[in-house]
This record gives C-alpha cells, sequence and structure tokens, in this order.
C-alpha cells in the first residue's frame, strides 16, 4: 500500500509520518517550497507537536517517507490519498474552497482507476459527495465508479496529534459502500487504537454509513462545544452582575454525571469551534440556537473592554496590554484569535495598545499588525487573552505602573495580583 498527503501542515504533516511509521511507503505532498524544505531537512515547520521531532526524521531516514511539492505525482504513484488542506473562511464564516478546490484539481490529474481519495478537512454536509467526486471525475476523465472517494473528519488536538491517534474512533463514510470498506481497511492498518475509551467504548474505525454522516459528526461535536461555551459565558455575564463566582458554580454543577458545563471565555478561537458551526446553520438554515450561540461568544470582548473602561474612568489614552496572541496557550496561531477582536475593542474605546505573547517575537506581532510589548514596560492595565503556562506565575511588578487586569480566561492567581484591581471573567 502506498498513501499520499496533500497539505502538511499541523494535522497533515503528523498524519503522513503516522502513516510511515506504520510501515505504509508515504508521499507528502505540500505547495509551500519552504515549508517542505524544512520537513525534508528533518526539523517540523512548527513548534510544540508532541514526539514529532523525533518521529519526522526517522520517517525520512528510513525511506518510508517522501515530502515534495508535486501534488499530481505523489498522487500518480499511490494507493490512497488523504486530503487535509485547511478550508478557509471568509469574514461572515462562508467557506472559501479555493485552495480545496486547486488541491482537488491537482489530485485529480494524477487519478488512477481504483485510488481511494479520502478528505480529511471538515467540510459543510454534502461536500464530498456534491463538490468533489463530480469534480475529480471531470477533471481526471475517469467515470466515478473508477474511483473511490471518502470523508474521515480529523479530531485530533494541536500539540497531542499522536496520542489522539489512539485515543478516538475514526469516523469514515464513503460515496460508495466499497470505498467505506477500503477507508476501513485502510486506517485499521495505519492507526493504533486503544481498545477502549475512558467509557469503556470499543474504539477503531466507525463506518457511519455515508460521506454526509461523517461530515456532519465533525459539525455536530463544534457546534456543541460552541453553544456549550456560549452558555457558560451567558452564566458568566449574569455572575458578574450579581457577585458570583460562576467558576465554583460550574464545578458544583458538574460535581454530578448529568451536566457538564465548559469554561467561559474572553472568545472561541481556532481553525474549528468558531467556523464549523456556520458550515453546518449554511445548509440548516433552521437551525437558531447555533447563530445565537455564535452571537453570545463574539460579545464577550466588547462586555470585557466596557467592564475595564468602567472601573478605569474610561480608557482613552490609557495604555493597555493585551497578554497572548495565541487563539490558545502553548500553540503558536492566530487563526480566528481573540487578540484581534480585543485588540480593535481595546482601539475602539480609546486605548493605546500593545500585545505580548511568549512564542511570538516582536517581528512576529509586528507582521499581524501590532504593537508588541516587553515586561517591565510601563502600562497602566492588561487582558489576558491567552492561556499561556508561561503566564501562570506572573504579577504587578512584571507591569511596572498596572492599576487593572483582566484575567479572560480564569487562569492566573488572583492572590498574586492583590495590589491591584483584579476581574476574573465570571466573577462579580
Amino acid at each position: 500500500m502506498i498513501a499520499a498527503v496533500v497539505a502538511l501542515g499541523k494535522i497533515g504533516l503528523p498524519l503522513a509520518v503516522q502513516f510511515a511509521r506504520s510501515g505504509v511507503r508515504t508521499y507528502g505532498a505540500d505547495i509551500d517550497g519552504r515549508a517542505v524544505a524544512t520537513i525534508a531537512s528533518g526539523t517540523p515547520p512548527f513548534p510544540g507537536e508532541a514526539h514529532l521531532e523525533e518521529y519526522l526524521p526517522d520517517a525520512l531516514d528510513s525511506g518510508q517517507l517522501t515530502v515534495g511539492t508535486d501534488t499530481t505525482a505523489a498522487v500518480r504513484e499511490s494507493d490512497v490519498v488523504v486530503v487535509v488542506v485547511p478550508l478557509l473562511v471568509d469574514v461572515e464564516g462562508a467557506p472559501i474552497f479555493t485552495a480545496m478546490d486547486a488541491a482537488t484539481a491537482d489530485i485529480a490529474k494524477g487519478l488512477r482507476p481504483g485510488t481511494l481519495v479520502i478528505y480529511e478537512t471538515t467540510l459543510p454536509f454534502g461536500t464530498t459527495r456534491n463538490r468533489f467526486e463530480p469534480m475529480l471525475a471531470e477533471l481526471s476523465g475517469l467515470d466515478v465508479s473508477e474511483f473511490l472517494v471518502a470523508h474521515s473528519p480529523e479530531r485530533v488536538y494541536s500539540g497531542r496529534v499522536f496520542a489522539d491517534f489512539a485515543k478516538y474512533p475514526k469516523l469514515v463514510g464513503g460515496t460508495s459502500d466499497e470505498a467505506a470498506r477500503r477507508c476501513v481497511e485502510f486506517y485499521e492498518a495505519v492507526l493504533d487504537f486503544d481498545v477502549r475509551d475512558d467509557l469503556g467504548k470499543d474504539n477503531g474505525v466507525w463506518d457511519l454509513g455515508s460521506a454526509e454522516a461523517a461530515e456532519f459528526a465533525k459539525l455536530a461535536g463544534t457546534t456543541y462545544r460552541d453553544v456549550n461555551i456560549a452558555l457558560a459565558n451567558e452564566f458568566a455575564r449574569f455572575a458578574e452582575s450579581n457577585g458570583v463566582d460562576i467558576g465554583r458554580v460550574i464545578e458544583a454543577s458538574n460535581s454530578q454525571p448529568f451536566s457538564h458545563v465548559l469554561k467561559p471565555g474572553i472568545w472561541v478561537g481556532g481553525h474549528c469551534i468558531p467556523v464549523y458551526p456556520r458550515f453546518y446553520t449554511s445548509v440548516d438554515v433552521d437551525a437558531t440556537l447555533p447563530v445565537t450561540a455564535r452571537e453570545v461568544n463574539t460579545a464577550v470582548p466588547k462586555r470585557v473592554v466596557k467592564r475595564m473602561a468602567d472601573l478605569m474612568d474610561g480608557l482613552n489614552g490609557k495604555s493597555i496590554v493585551v497578554l497572548g496572541a495565541a487563539y490558545r496557550g502553548g500553540v503558536m496561531e492566530t487563526a480566528v484569535s481573540g487578540v484581534f477582536p480585543v485588540v480593535a475593542a481595546l482601539q475602539d474605546a480609546g486605548a493605546d495598545v500593545r500585545v505580548h505573547d511568549p512564542l511570538y517575537s516582536d517581528q512576529d506581532l509586528e507582521a499581524l499588525g501590532f504593537a508588541p510589548y516587553a515586561f517591565g514596560e510601563a502600562c497602566d492595565g492588561a487582558v489576558l487573552q491567552s492561556d499561556h503556562d508561561e503566564y501562570r506565575s506572573i504579577g504587578p511588578s512584571d507591569l511596572p505602573g498596572i492599576s487593572l487586569m483582566y484575567d479572560g480566561r480564569a487562569w492566573l492567581d488572583p492572590s498574586a495580583w492583590s495590589a491591584v484591581t483584579y476581574l476574573r471573567i465570571g466573577v462579580g
């Protein structure tokens, strides 16, 4: 068996390495020549993925993994093609298919009869069957019956991808029974599953019966989380107005197995949770709860800034530091990060805003459009946006002149901030 992985990003590269480690001859393809050169040297082009620095050189040295920029050539040599090209969205959350369509066109040029093409990129309901399968047929010159197409959404978390390969069931769905069968056979060969998860359920490959069901499973899971966080943010707003600590309330509620309220936060970021609910609502026009949840979650930064302004006698001309550019702690990624709406809301209130992040250089932050901040420089206030471990131990002495800290992730030790006004999301 020979496999090709199209797009070597934070999911695609670990996936290609996993296939190679399982004994499958693997070709990795990406249009970014600089990233491919870095990978070919044995160095991951992004930090923080557990075991990747160890596994990648071994996969290359063994000859099981080869990387390059020619997608068509890689597909031409392969029995299975796994597509992990990011599906970007516009400002309204609508999918932009440009990159996915281009990758599909390159795949079609190398497609041979009998090849299985698996889309792991999260897609709107019906996209695998109604958009990409016909496109592959038209551009390859093959009949739809001559090749196989399936969907299998990625369900891993950056930073622990290899562990998650074994932890969660691999969901698959084909546009035909044969595509599903081949898809199950492939993933059973390349993934090592824990026999049972923490709840005693069997892991392994789950055939959901159709490509649409597999697409929907990912959309349902991410939409659930967005709605749950929105509920927590509603609870946090009420708690702030009524002198209650929502963290303790949620802990108490979750002490029974019937409740699983997630944490509130200043923003919901990343490629998944703030984006995929919109994929769902784009096809289910009667859905109302996910739409409301998105509105609730995107309103938090303005509420935070108003609370700060009320306690600081306005923010006009005040120097405010935003701690964290990344969308979550420990990951060098700004996709749909809360840093953007938080900075915008502060600037709208007249504040002079600077940004700090331990994972980003001053040049990185400037490239993102931010004025960088260094600990030890004076400021009037600060907002914690990313829950980086490096922020756990900071205190007022690191931000001279600070009078107010807003902890947007309930992350800091309140006792370390007793000398200044300390606000925590969800605490009155």
